[in-house]
């Protein structure tokens, strides 16, 4: 039999050629291309006043300078809309005042960093020459900073917004609204708590990137784009030049990480760039303009998340039982909302996490301020969710003297209450519907795996010995595997090698890894035949993205249902042609075999030569398929509802999403002087059904631990009362290094498979940083009996604390 893949550790076949340097990022690519740079705007609100560029058009090389008006008369002359608002992409009934940005500012700017010129160039260095040499006047506006400014509405960030209000959202699981308060009255117990979630970024290695080819002759236009979005970025394009569909083509290369920021799309500069491409081709200057952001830009004009206040009221009795949860939280969107207002949702619904308050009710505002846009980020909203879940849980079990875990058991829905149904709905419009997990075996196998009842010896020791330790745990749900659909397109070519093309881009998940072991497991190869493609609308044309832990759930789901309409095709020719039942034959290792007899065979790619019936010989394999060689002459060549190929195009299009589930402890210890928090052990237990590939699974936590430690301990960005980033460089802004990382990320898996997906599987992309700051905040509090409402915490913020507490002490 040919070895199982599925559920096995396979080594991933793409980091060959990715370590030894054999990878192709946008900056690898169009080589001569004309370079763009930009003018940014330094102010975070201003009027533009008057934009002057003659002395930038003297400078030689320089070949095209572009205001906003120059992309109105365009547009005005040529039928385009590039001049026009960026799209709104997720429209929702809640956000009643959506604005969106202009690609190059129109009348105002309204954060740092906004592009207001674009300077087309021999190359990138003249390119900012001439971008230093463009005046532009501008009148200063005060500008709104920070969420409490937004709150306060002193100011308007857009004028037509007066109370800066962009959305406001209540959901409830009681169709009664007051259902909450009158809990809240008559409950024995209530605690309140104000918590605060601070700004941060994905920060991926390569930032955003466009290189756009114009062909005269074909009319058409190549865009390669750094962009978790492929098929969306091409439909973007196409509508704002109006240009027929068929005529663009985006392309995803190697993409040096996304973490959501290249969800967002179209960037202005994925508009911009082509535009100017078609423009100077046309004029017969250069057919390739390409840009790449360089690390400034990607701080202060691309996208950041996380920033959120909340103030949650909880009722419980005396066992810890939640009777009722009233959450409020003002969610901090930037100047524009592109993206809608996804994060701030999936805050809202992803908060209940494994458990089932009595009632639970949460009201949001999303606000506008003078800084970057807020879009979603590894985890989009989770992170805040479960702090606010977990800090309460933590809160209630101090108040009642039960250990944190016992409350959490308390709380949990049960594995015989799947499917749960919080009628709530999630970001996906669709029903917040658990379809899977067993909470009380996660909780225990992490109980077991951190060492959770023998902790208080430990901490006996550590205090005898002078050391300061805490531990900390926090549980979060995750739903995966958002819709609407993924593809994908299987060939078995005459080789009897397999091709897979989907449409979602991949930034170094594995998936032509993980996705060709669903393909070789379904067909019957060995992984070695199979080669993956992602991301180029030539390939595959119909998709949706690669974001919110949906591509092993989605495209995975798509690859198996194309494999097995190639596999069944597969069976029924080599039947015929081997004259036995289709069910008696099996694909063993690449050939179509009888079971049990296998002498009788053929070469599944001797299968795709007679999956297309030929006139012509082009070489001895095609002369098999030829028409004095093979078929009944009283028989058509290709039957009706067939078509020639060995080949199947499937989709997985979902109900609803799929809900991964897991469990995060930590033990840290505190240095009684310098205050500095050093993690001294880190355990996950996970829950995302079947495992693909554990190997994979897990450098997919451990990249995401790392990340929720840096939003947890090191993270945040500084912006001061002008709306002036004041970090933002890696010399400022700590990403942790290696040496913030715990060496050693234990893990343990639980699988309950999902029964959404024919794979049994749930996502396991963001779930790593998920519960990262609610952890760490519970560990830390344990071992300073400090309550912990602000993360990140740095050392400076504890060793404040510790002064309050002694101030207090003093009072």
């Amino acid at each position: 039999m040919t070895t199982k893949l599925f559920g096995e550790k396979v080594a991933r076949v793409e980091d060959p050629r990715l370590l030894t340097g054999g990878g192709r990022y946008l900056d690898d690519l169009g080589r001569g291309a004309l370079a763009a740079a930009f003018v940014r705007s330094p102010h975070a609100h201003a009027r533009v006043v008057d934009v002057d560029v003659t002395g930038a058009l003297d400078i030689e090389g320089v070949i095209a300078i572009y205001t906003y008006e120059d992309l109105a008369q365009a547009d005005a002359a040529e039928g385009t809309r590039v001049s026009e608002p960026l799209p709104l992409l997720i429209p929702h009934p809640a956000l009643h005042a959506p604005r969106t940005p202009y690609p190059l500012a129109k009348d105002e700017v309204n954060h740092v960093g906004e592009a207001v010129v674009m300077v087309v160039a021999v190359d990138r260095y003249v390119a900012e020459d001439a971008c230093q040499a463009v005046e532009v006047t501008y009148e200063f506006l005060e500008p709104v900073v920070g969420v409490e400014a937004a709150r306060r509405a002193d100011r308007a960030v857009h004028a037509d917004v007066p109370d800066n209000v962009a959305a406001h959202l209540v959901q409830c699981t009681d169709a009664d609204p007051l259902a909450v308060e009158r809990a809240l009255q008559t409950a024995p117990h209530t605690l309140e708590l104000d918590l605060e979630i601070e700004r941060s970024a994905s920060m991926p290695l390569e930032g955003k990137g466009v290189l756009a080819r114009w062909d005269e002759t074909e009319q058409s236009l190549r865009v390669h784009t750094s962009t978790q979005a492929s098929t969306s970025v091409r439909a973007a394009v196409a509508a704002k030049l109006n240009l027929p569909l068929t005529r663009v083509h985006a392309i995803a290369p190697d993409v040096g990480g996304g973490f959501g920021v290249k969800i967002v799309h179209p960037w202005p500069e994925e508009v911009l760039v082509p535009w100017a491409a078609k423009r100077l081709a046309a004029a017969g200057l250069g057919d390739q303009v390409k840009w790449v952001e360089d690390r400034r830009e990607h701080f202060i004009s691309s996208a950041h998340e996380r920033g959120q206040l909340q103030h949650v009221t909880v009722g419980f009795d005396d066992d810890g039982h939640l009777l009722a949860l009233d959450v409020r939280f003002w969610h901090d969107n930037g100047a524009y909302t592109p993206y809608g207002i996804i994060v701030p949702i999936i805050t809202s619904t992803q908060l209940l996490g494994p458990y089932k308050p009595g009632v639970y009710r949460c009201e949001f505002w999303s606000v506008y301020t003078n800084t970057v846009i807020v879009t979603p980020y590894r985890g989009a909203g989770r992170p805040q969710a479960v702090f606010a879940m977990e800090r309460t849980m933590d809160a209630v079990a101090d108040a009642l003297g039960l250990d944190r875990t016992v409350v959490r058991e308390r709380n949990f829905i049960q594995p015989d209450e799947m499917p749960y149904d919080h009628h709530l709905v999630f970001q996906d419009g669709r029903p917040l519907i658990y379809d899977s997990g067993d909470y009380p075996a996660s909780l225990a196998k992490l109980k077991e795996l951190v060492g959770w009842d023998e902790f208080a010896a430990y901490r006996d020791t550590a205090r005898a010995e002078g050391r300061t330790v805490g531990i900390g745990l926090a549980c979060y749900v995750e739903g995966t595997g958002v819709g609407p659909y993924e593809g994908a397109h299987v060939v078995v070519e005459t080789s009897g090698q397999v091709k897979v093309a989907t449409g979602l881009t991949t930034q170094g998940q594995g998936h032509y890894t993980s996705f060709a072991q669903i393909a070789a497991d379904e067909l019957g190869v060995p992984l070695s035949d199979v080669e993956v493609v992602t991301g180029d609308t030539r390939r595959f044309p119909y998709a949706v993205g690669t974001f919110a832990s949906r591509a092993a759930v989605m495209s995975g789901s798509a690859i198996a249902v194309a494999s097995r309409i190639v596999r069944a095709k597969a069976l029924r020719i080599a039947a015929e042609a081997l004259e036995v039942a289709e069910d008696d034959l099996e694909i063993v290792d690449g050939v179509v075999q009888v079971k049990g007899a296998p002498g009788t065979r053929m070469p599944l790619g001797t299968v795709a030569v007679l999956s297309n019936p030929l006139r012509y010989a082009f070489d001895e394999a095609a002369r098999a398929a030829t028409q004095f060689a093979v078929g009944a002459a009283n028989k058509v060549p290709v039957p009706e509802g067939e078509s020639p190929g060995l080949e199947g195009t499937g989709y997985y299009s979902p109900e609803r999403s799929t809900f991964a589930n897991g469990m995060h402890a930590v033990v840290v210890e505190t240095d009684p002087d310098t205050a500095e928090i050093r993690i001294l052990r880190y355990c996950v237990v996970h829950d995302c059904g079947n495992l693909i590939n554990p190997m994979i699974v897990e450098g997919q936590i451990h990249g995401g631990v790392a990340q929720g430690v840096g939003g947890a301990l090191y993270e945040r960005m500084e912006y001061d009362e002008h709306g002036q980033l004041l970090n933002a460089s890696f010399m400022d802004f700590l990403m942790p290094y290696a040496t913030e990382v715990p060496r050693t990320i234990e893990i343990d898996h639980l699988e309950t498979p999902s029964p959404l997906n024919p794979l049994g599987i749930k996502g396991a992309g963001e779930a790593g940083v998920i519960p990262g700051a609610a952890a760490i905040a519970a560990a830390i509090e344990d071992a300073e009996g400090l309550r912990i409402t602000r993360m990140p915490i740095s050392p400076s913020d504890l060793h404040a604390l510790r002064a309050r507490q002694r101030g207090e002490v003093r009072r």
